[in-house]
């Protein structure tokens, strides 16, 4: 299935009023040892999998409140889906976008050949929606089963700045070796992915993994709260991202110069709070970039983290289109070396784990979701909530996921926070 820059346009003259946890996030699976291979130069993919979707219509006014609406007053959105992907060409380069000013609800079964993007358009909310991926099995590191001990990365991940405090020393272009990761100040290096530090390369082939060597662009992780600033304006033509540093002549350079900093700080409204005795990756997708599932926020048994909230109005745009967050969240006790990785079918870990976290802002208004991943139906071993933070904070809308299952039903769900701040509990 292939939703193009026409369909998305189409998508977006629906009701402004009619929001949705739109379109599944696809996950795309760059394997040397596949059998079915893209069309663009250095792409192999394994992408070939039946999932269904099944998303629940968030209805808010411009202050995040939600609203009441009879079914009959929307078009069916599965209709409409059907009628316009229907008629939407096919390309080797696909981009499902989480297209949150569209539809009011999704109950699609598909079997799609896909790669993997996610994308918002906003007009009073916006979220990111559930991802899917392939069977494929990683290329530079092997998925194993749930771990029961602490990461032994957590602390490397932690970042070396407070929350929403600094980043404070410019990245000065031409001064460091494209063989050296730059760490510190808010970047952190991803060590089991065996890529010298970085969260993914991409190669001038359109290949990934591998060194950071001349021409690619390599890119990084941020500590738990950020974001990194780095990505070309000029995009690949296909649909792809990239993102990161750009090697060139030897030495790492900025490939976004209206940033002097490597990492940012999204929107403070968002923190996870843990009341497990074990340890939980959460893993966020490398995007702009090769959109692996590898940006690790580890809650510690007990502790609190900041979760990033992408400002969408300032953000990475994919064809004009504004993007959120999305994370994998992995069973408690399993690690991040175990956890941040593309997984394997029945492994429960990265792509196979057992629920999304969806984390965008815009206008004011954040907008936080828990979503079922369809390649992962068993319970998650822990219940989540979605909840004020304090007294002080405004959170509109009630979510949460408790042995298995959604509020509401199957499709997940979304609050907005206009004020103070709200936090994902994690509790038995």
């Amino acid at each position: 299935m292939k939703v193009s820059v026409t369909t998305l346009a189409a998508l977006s003259l629906l009701s402004a009023d009619s929001l949705a946890n739109a379109l599944p996030r696809f996950a795309f699976k760059r394997d040397n040892e596949c059998t079915t291979t893209a069309t663009a130069p250095g792409h192999q993919h394994k992408r070939a999998v039946a999932v269904e979707y099944v998303y629940e219509t968030v209805i808010v006014d411009g202050n995040g409140n939600q609203i009441t609406q009879g079914v009959n007053t929307q078009p069916s959105a599965a209709s409409i889906l059907n009628s316009i992907i229907s008629s939407a060409p096919t390309t080797h380069s696909t981009t499902t976008a989480n297209v949150i000013s569209a539809v009011s609800t999704v109950s699609t079964s598909t079997t799609t050949q896909q790669q993997q993007t996610t994308t918002t358009t906003t007009s009073s909310t916006s979220t990111t929606a559930a991802a899917a991926a392939t069977a494929a099995a990683p290329a530079v590191a092997d998925s194993s089963s749930s771990s029961s001990s602490s990461s032994s990365s957590s602390s490397s991940i932690s970042g070396d700045l407070a929350s929403y405090s600094g980043p404070s020393e410019k990245f000065e272009d031409g001064t460091i070796p494209c063989s050296q990761f730059p760490s510190g100040q808010g970047v952190i290096p991803i060590s089991w992915l065996n890529e010298g530090g970085w969260s993914g390369v991409e190669n001038t082939d359109s290949s990934t993994g591998g060194s950071c060597e001349e021409g690619s662009y390599c890119s990084y992780a941020c500590q738990a709260g950020m974001s990194k600033t780095q990505w070309p304006s000029n995009q690949p033509s296909d649909g792809r991202s990239v993102g990161g540093l750009l090697c060139q002549n030897g030495y790492l350079y900025r490939s976004n110069t209206d940033s002097d900093y490597l990492c940012e700080w999204g929107v403070n409204a968002a923190v996870v709070s843990s009341e497990l005795s074990q340890g939980v990756a959460i893993c966020r997708t490398d995007y702009p970039g090769t959109e692996n599932m590898v940006i690790p926020t580890y809650v510690d048994a007990g502790n609190t983290v900041p979760l990033t909230v992408v400002d969408e109005d300032t953000y990475y745009t994919w064809e004009g289109m504004k993007t959120s967050a999305q994370y994998y969240v992995n069973n408690a006790g399993v690690s991040v070396e175990d956890g941040c990785i593309w997984g394997t079918d029945g492994s429960g870990v990265g792509n196979w784990a057992p629920l999304n976290f969806g984390a965008g802002s815009s206008g004011g208004i954040s907008y936080l979701s828990l979503i079922p991943n369809p390649n992962n139906k068993a319970a998650l071993n822990f219940n989540v909530k979605i909840v004020a933070a304090d007294d002080q904070s405004t959170v509109n809308g009630e979510c949460y996921y408790e042995n298995g299952s959604f509020v509401g039903g199957e499709d997940g769900c979304t609050v907005a926070v206009t004020s103070g701040q709200a936090k994902f509990v994690l509790y038995n």
